[in-house]
């Protein structure tokens, strides 16, 4: 399980509880998220994120995974995947971009400025807290508030939400554009794994016309899309989505 920005491998602890009955489950924080160190000197960058998760499969000598992916684990998740496509059985991807695209919020790219940015993102930490209003559609509880913000309660424990969304590359100039592509031309190995769409339509920026291009891409996948979900699916609409993973994965994976 692969989260994204700005959340950690606290998004997956309710599915985590669910799947973990009846198989292996690991779920990682990205260097610079949740409880993993966030060091100051650091290259933060897909291509790094990507070889941190090939590492630990390694290291945990898993042969044969599935991936469930949010946010920028969908690109992290792929990237794994373009270079292990024989060894990945099914993939679960939410609210999630693998390809390129331009389109990115104006609150986003606010919180790239130089100076600003880190002003409001690390100083003000309003990426964090902005997230636990405008990715939800409705209210989250107080302990999940509290879940969300524990790992992100300093200056420095901020490090990584900032190098992610500086890493997001919208052109060819980017360091991570060229890592983008070849994940984004390596889809098409994936056209017979079984796939899962899980998507909230309330997302301000993983929208719907996200959710189609994986449709399009893919036109053999399992969708569920739920219209009053926002971009933290898996709080909003867990009830479906939650039994709606697990049987997927029973019923691929055997």
């Amino acid at each position: 399980m692969l989260h994204g920005n700005p959340t950690w491998s606290f998004y997956y602890r309710n599915l985590i509880g669910l799947l973990s009955r009846r198989c292996r489950v690991i779920a990682p924080d990205h260097m610079g998220c949740g409880l993993s160190d966030k060091p100051r000197r650091y290259p933060y960058r897909l291509a790094t994120h990507i070889d941190n998760v090939q590492r630990l499969l390694e290291s945990l000598r898993i042969e044969r995974f599935s991936l469930v992916m949010h946010d920028w684990g969908g690109a992290i998740g792929m990237g794994v995947a373009v270079r292990r496509p024989g060894d990945v059985k099914a993939l679960v991807a939410m609210n999630t971009a693998a390809f390129r695209s331009t389109r990115l919020p104006a609150r986003i790219r606010l919180c790239r400025w130089p100076v600003v940015g880190d002003l409001l993102v690390r100083g003000g930490n309003v990426f964090v807290r902005g997230a636990l209003r405008m990715a939800v559609g409705r209210k989250m509880s107080s302990d999940a508030v509290r879940g969300y913000l524990a790992p992100y309660d300093s200056w420095a424990h901020r490090i990584g939400v900032s190098r992610f969304i500086r890493d997001i590359p919208l052109g060819p100039e980017h360091p991570s554009w060229d890592d983008l592509v070849a994940i984004e031309e390596g889809l098409a190995r994936f056209a017979a794994t079984p796939l899962l769409l899980v998507w909230g339509g309330r997302d301000f920026c993983f929208t719907p016309r996200f959710f189609r291009e994986w449709q399009q891409r893919f036109p053999g996948a399992e969708s569920l899309f739920l219209p009053e979900a926002g971009h933290y699916v898996l709080e909003d609409g867990f009830a479906e989505a939650g039994p709606a993973i697990d049987e997927f994965l029973q019923r691929v994976t055997g």
